[in-house]
C-alpha cells in the first residue's frame, strides 16, 4: 500500500473537519438584542411577557375556526379582560 494514501485520506477528513466547524460556527445566530420595553409595563419585565403572551393568546383566538358552543368568545372576553388587569397592575406598579 501506498503510504501516501493515508496521509491523504487523514489530511483531507481534517480539513473537512475544521471547514465544518467554522461553517458551524459563522452560522451561529447572534444574541438578540433585548426587547425595549414601552407602555405600562416598561420597567417590569415578567409582566411585559405575560401581556405579549396574552396578546399572542388573543390573536389565536380571534382567528380560530368555529364558536365552539360560545367557549371561544368566551375566552376573548377574558383574554381582553387578563390584558386590561395587567395593564392596570403595570400602572399602580409605577405610580
Amino acid at each position: 500500500m501506498n503510504v501516501w494514501k493515508p496521509i491523504a485520506i487523514v489530511a483531507t477528513a481534517g480539513l473537512v473537519a475544521v471547514v465544518g466547524a467554522q461553517t458551524a460556527y459563522a452560522n451561529k445566530p447572534a444574541e438578540p438584542e433585548p426587547a425595549k420595553l414601552s407602555g405600562p409595563c416598561w420597567d417590569q419585565p415578567q409582566m411585559a411577557a405575560a401581556k405579549a403572551n396574552l396578546e399572542a393568546a388573543y390573536s389565536h383566538l380571534l382567528h380560530s375556526e368555529h364558536n365552539k358552543g360560545g367557549w371561544r368568545d368566551a375566552a376573548i372576553a377574558a383574554t381582553q379582560t387578563a390584558i386590561a388587569r395587567t395593564n392596570e397592575g403595570c400602572r399602580v406598579a409605577n405610580h
